[in-house]
């Protein structure tokens, strides 16, 4: 199973509006484990009845946002397939001597 963090936010100091927040996925199957980072951006409006200011945040909160932007499934899967690659490796590298 996947695990969702957030590893950053950026935001405004005037209002507390968060701008960017930055995520991080990992997954972990025994000895493997694959994750991956990224960042979604957005345009705080202080005036809006649905704003929470940074302070008000909780992980939970921002990750729903996340979600709202990033395919979690597809993301998880990539996670899922990059871990059974380790696991059967077709290619290697190295010398013979």
């Amino acid at each position: 199973m996947a695990t969702w963090t957030i590893a950053n936010l950026e935001r405004n100091l005037s209002d507390g509006g968060v701008t960017v927040a930055h995520w991080r996925v990992t997954e972990v199957d025994g000895d493997y484990s694959a994750s991956s980072y990224g960042t979604v951006g957005f345009t705080p409006d202080a005036s809006a009845s649905d704003f929470v200011a940074y302070d008000s945040l909780t992980e939970s909160a921002v990750l729903a946002w996340v979600h709202e932007s990033v395919d979690q499934d597809a993301t998880e899967a990539a996670l899922t397939a990059k871990i059974a690659a380790d696991k059967n490796p077709v290619t290697g590298s190295g010398m013979p001597w």
